[in-house]
């Protein structure tokens, strides 16, 4: 059923019909791009702090051998801050990719539904270390909301706050990879 809705200028544009079937599809393939986005901007972010990364640590020992460029204290504060950040953004890649270490404690699986029931159980205490760390780290996030840093002056929230971020994109990236390992199932047992 095409509808007809008046537009900002008052002129009536026709919709699209709602799709009736498929839209749980099209909900997972939009959710599936929106998330690669998500993830691609991850690694350009995570690129873009590696390269300022540089800048201050090669200030810093370049002003302990040469006596010409000062030893400035900010150097230190900004390497650990783009270090936190990185830690943390590379976290977030590592599981999206699955490249974070694992170890086999569970017998490897002899059929898909012990396939997909191990991976359903080290996903589940992922989230619940993701959700920790999103819950816990909103804390954290307000405690440094209340705190500058000495050196620079720049507010701790900026540093803080990747803690929960990294939870919140644990849980987001673990979620999809309960409904791909269940639709890895469904396609096995057939």
């Amino acid at each position: 059923m095409t509808q007809v809705l008046p537009g900002r200028d008052g002129v009536a544009r026709r919709l699209p019909p709602f799709p009736t079937r498929g839209g749980a599809h099209s909900f997972h393939r939009l959710m599936k791009i929106v998330l690669e986005k998500y993830h691609q901007l991850l690694k350009v972010l995570i690129t873009v702090l590696m390269g300022v990364l540089i800048i201050p640590v090669t200030m810093q020992i370049a002003s302990r051998y040469v006596g010409f460029i000062p030893r400035y204290i900010w150097t230190e504060e900004a390497a650990r801050f783009c270090f936190v950040w990185i830690i943390m953004l590379g976290s977030m890649i590592a599981v999206r990719d699955g490249s974070h270490f694992d170890v086999d404690l569970l017998p490897h699986p002899k059929t898909p539904l012990q396939a997909l029931l191990a991976r359903l159980v080290v996903h589940f205490f992922m989230l619940l270390m993701a959700i920790s760390f999103a819950w816990y780290g909103m804390d954290f996030a307000k405690f440094g909301w209340i705190q500058n840093s000495e050196m620079s002056g720049i507010n701790m929230l900026s540093i803080y706050i990747s803690f929960p971020l990294a939870g919140l994109t644990w849980a987001v990236f673990l979620i999809e990879k309960v409904v791909e390992d269940y639709q890895t199932y469904l396609k096995e047992r057939q």
